[in-house]
């Protein structure tokens, strides 16, 4: 008898722990309302457009294996799309939001429902707007949390105290669409940021902006993870908090080997997660960011934002030291010290070795213009010397599915190298190689092929650190250095170990990075410098994906709310 109800025991106990780690994912429905609200920043009040009212707008906080359904409706007066900025959309493409390449705009007055799961993933994501430059205020936190019962995989397992999302941005003094629109007509360089903020606030060094100042209060001994999300257009920022060390532990949904630092440097597009425990006196610390600015003689935002951290007191914050702002040994310094947690999990051959320029040109003024650039020119970006043209009557998804071909939309002959070799870093690159082809092509990639990309800065017009961002999927960051990349020389110095997994590289300026992944996703991929002035001149591309075998390697069928053109 006894036995009996131990062996009954037992089974319950068993079938808890298999409950446990077999929970079933939950479904999540928001409504996103695009609108127009008033704010007041730098002494002057703005009519901005909003998610929900909001700025920043609204978490949204999910477990490992969540589906979500958001139903975005467009009160604004503009065209408008939204990116679940590192969500893998594993054949959810459709949802993946980028204007004219998997969908069309959602106009105004109409609505669309995006539909996915948030799977394998675990970290800091976020959304954004991904139409014109509405993403300067329409971007939002996604937090992935493990699934219940599964512990973090740091601070021993133990969660932190509290979780404090932080994200970083940047704030004109008059509407983001009237700046980008107004440099497009010319070609012209856009007007630079007036400020830069913190979760939505410029801080107290700005004018106006004291008692607006973000406020963090924390607890004397506790350890919380902070997540850092730059979401500014086009800021690359150190970031420090004064008086305490950071440990970083994730970045962009992919975990880290714990790593102490002092300061951060985050490109536009990239998370990163640390955990830092308050056992200073208790006072008040700032965090302060400013910009890592990598182009000579560029103009750039060169403020600096604040939030106060307040575990006691009343005295003026504590200022830390950021680095100058073209410190490039220290922003190397930070991104060659990340580490995957586990050992990569990288194919053992790569089917298509492709190799990747990336940097900004100039295009003549047509005959009648009157354009902006230096010397009557209009700026241009490309890759691989083809500066990348948005459809406008369809999406390429839309032209992949139902035309096969293109329908006119796109071609598909991306070139897999640059047309001409040359000495990429020079410091006097041929003006015959400043002109890049305007056009809109996609690299097309067999289902499940392994695929590595060395992307490769050049020094035509200015060299810059780029932030380039791959839709649908994660990758591994391989190896980044100076200069050329030389094939010989260098794949030998790759880590095949433990490189950290993100989905968006910093290409430093006048050198390298080389990155691996495996096409296991179907449908259409867009990689773009996530620089907002720079992909509006151009500096982006696609890779269409095929379909594999069977329905679980094949693209969705469109959902039926699919906008229209």
């Amino acid at each position: 008898m006894q036995a009996s109800i131990l062996m009954t025991l037992i089974a319950a106990l068993l079938l808890c722990l298999l409950l446990q780690q077999t929970v079933v994912a939950k479904e999540q429905y928001h409504e996103f309302v695009v609108q127009e609200a008033a704010v007041t920043r730098l002494c002057r009040k703005h009519s901005i457009m909003t998610v929900n009212g909001q700025f920043p707008g609204p978490a949204l906080e999910v477990s490992e294996g969540d589906s979500l359904m958001v139903r975005v409706i467009n009160r604004g007066s503009y065209n408008v799309t939204v990116h679940w900025h590192g969500v893998r959309q594993m054949r959810t493409g459709w949802s993946d939001g980028p204007e004219y390449v998997t969908q069309c705009p959602i106009r105004p007055r109409q609505t669309y429902t995006y539909r996915f799961t948030v799977a394998g993933q675990e970290g800091t994501l976020w959304w954004h707007a991904h139409s014109s430059w509405l993403r300067a205020t329409v971007h939002g936190a996604l937090i992935i949390r493990p699934r219940a019962g599964v512990p973090y995989p740091f601070n021993a397992g133990k969660p932190p105290a509290r979780e404090i999302p932080i994200l970083l941005g940047e704030w004109w003094d008059m509407n983001p669409v009237d700046v980008v629109r107004t440099a497009t007509r010319t070609g012209a360089a856009p007007n630079i940021s007036d400020a830069l903020t913190v979760n939505g606030q410029p801080g107290d060094l700005y004018k106006c902006s004291s008692k607006d100042t973000t406020v963090f209060p924390v607890r004397s001994g506790e350890t919380n993870l902070l997540r850092f999300i730059n979401a500014a257009l086009n800021m690359e920022l150190f970031v420090s908090l004064a008086g305490h060390t950071m440990t970083v532990v994730g970045a962009d949904a992919s975990y880290t080997k714990p790593h102490t630092t002092l300061v951060l440097m985050i490109a536009p597009g990239q998370t990163t997660d640390v955990l830092v425990t308050f056992d200073q006196p208790p006072a008040r610390y700032y965090l302060a960011a400013r910009a890592y600015a990598s182009a000579q003689g560029v103009p750039f935002d060169n403020t600096t934002t604040t939030a106060i951290f307040d575990y006691g007191g009343s005295s003026r914050p504590a200022m830390p030291t950021l680095p100058a702002y073209n410190d490039t040994a220290t922003a190397t310094a930070f991104t060659t010290s990340l580490r995957g947690l586990r050992k990569a999990e990288l194919p053992s051959r790569v089917d298509e070795n492709l190799f990747f320029t990336v940097g900004v040109g100039l295009l003549n003024c047509s005959s009648g213009q009157s354009c902006g650039g230096p010397n009557n020119t209009r700026f241009a970006a490309s890759i691989n010397n083809v500066s990348f043209v948005l459809p406008s009557t369809l999406s390429i998804l839309q032209a992949h599915y139902h035309g096969g071909a293109g329908a006119g939309v796109f071609t598909a002959d991306f070139p897999g190298k640059p047309p001409v070799q040359f000495d990429y870093t020079a410091q006097n690159v041929s003006r015959a190689l400043w002109q890049p082809v305007r056009g809109t092509k996609v690299y097309r990639l067999r289902y499940g092929a392994a695929v590595q990309v060395v992307l490769q800065g050049t020094n035509i017009l200015a060299a810059e650190n780029h932030p380039i961002h791959l839709h649908g999927y994660d990758f591994y960051i391989l190896g980044e250095g100076l200069g050329n990349f030389d094939a010989a020389a260098d794949t030998a110095k790759l880590n095949l170990e433990d490189p950290p997994m993100r989905n968006t590289v910093g290409v430093p300026a006048n050198g390298w990075a080389v990155i691996r992944f495996v096409a296991d996703n179907p449908g259409v991929w867009l990689m773009h410098c996530h620089l907002d002035v720079h992909i509006t001149w151009g500096l982006a591309m696609a890779f269409l994906v095929e379909d594999g075998v069977g329905e679980l390697q094949s693209l969705e069928a469109p959902p039926p709310d699919l906008p229209l053109c």
